[in-house]
């Protein structure tokens, strides 16, 4: 099973990317492999209004005075 252990949105010159690390752990809990790392920039537009609205909960609710 993969389990995802850190993701992060940030803007390059290509565009929205997602970064994350990952972990394979096998049926008996033990961990296979840690802290893969993989990206890709975002195409799809529902993704992008995704990370639209948790940028605009962060700026809104966590960044006030």
């Amino acid at each position: 099973m993969k389990k995802v252990t850190s993701f992060t949105s940030h803007m390059t010159a290509e565009g929205q990317r997602i970064s994350y690390t990952y972990s394979e752990i096998d049926g008996e809990g033990n961990l296979l492999r840690q802290n893969i790392r993989e990206n890709f920039v975002v195409v799809d537009e529902e993704i992008l209004k995704y990370i639209e609205a948790i940028n605009n909960y962060i700026l809104n609710n966590k960044l006030g005075e």
